[in-house]
């Protein structure tokens, strides 16, 4: 199942932590793995990270503050980080990442009934959007956090993200469009068939509400079931009593699924 897992310091007793190595496209890719240390079985969960290279890398505390709420976390790093082979390229090849760890979980020995959940936060949330199209009924719900919807808007609206984005992707969207579209879900949306949560703060000037809004759309227009927690007052980061609660809502809202 995994090339190499070995055990990483855990913040909580109630949690063991290791680093894993696993095949994606035949490249050895590293990721952060949770299990809840009292015995049982439990809902698995794809948490699909933000931001690229060591900028919005895995939180042990992050991780760890889910699987508390009672589900197997499996985080990847995405190709070319810690140690990994390759190089992340912004929702292109690297998407390959979240399927085979999507799959991994599926065979996890302690969650139940093949369960898995995706989350995705910011550049996350296309990561996220992209697996639930190929993993279709097989998921059994996803949660976009602050979540990216489309590159071509990030491009838009990031000044300061472009000259990364000309690096990674090839160039702008002007230059190559079929980069851009290839990172757009919109038209493959009819494919996914799980429940969808959108969590957006409307004040966010890293991934702005628009992301929400317009996948919303997108997803109403198909009769998918989506439901949205939109929150007026805050912007990417929530406050932490704020965020506590919220992650405590949205893992309930999972499990009910």
């Amino acid at each position: 199942m995994w090339i190499e897992k070995r055990r990483f310091p855990s913040p909580s007793k109630q949690v063991h932590l290791f680093i894993v190595t696993y095949l994606s496209q035949g490249l050895k890719v590293k990721g952060l793995l949770a299990e809840p240390a009292a015995t049982g079985h439990y809902d698995g969960f794809l948490y699909l990270r933000g931001g690229i290279k060591n900028i919005g890398m895995v939180r042990p505390g992050r991780i760890v503050q889910f699987a508390l709420q009672g589900f197997v976390v499996l985080a990847p790093f995405y190709r070319g980080n810690q140690g990994g082979e390759g190089n992340e390229d912004f929702a292109g090849d690297d998407r390959e990442d979240a399927y085979a760890a999507f799959r991994l979980l599926k065979k996890h020995k302690l969650v139940k009934d093949q369960r898995v959940h995706i989350f995705g936060f910011s550049r996350g949330g296309i990561m996220g959007i992209l697996t639930a199209i190929q993993m279709k009924s097989a998921v059994t719900s996803f949660v976009s956090w602050g979540g990216v919807s489309d590159m071509v808007m990030v491009y838009q609206e990031r000044k300061d993200l472009r000259r990364m984005m000309k690096r990674v992707i090839g160039g702008s969207p002007e230059k190559v469009p079929e980069e851009y579209q290839r990172r757009a879900p919109f038209a493959k949306l009819d494919s996914i068939e799980t429940p969808i949560l959108l969590i957006h703060g409307v004040q966010d000037e890293n991934v702005s509400i628009t992301h929400a809004n317009h996948l919303e759309h997108e997803l109403v227009q198909r009769n998918k079931s989506v439901e949205t927690w939109y929150f007026q007052q805050f912007n990417h980061y929530f406050p932490p009593q704020e965020n506590r609660r919220v992650v405590r809502k949205l893992s309930q809202w999972m499990k009910n699924r």
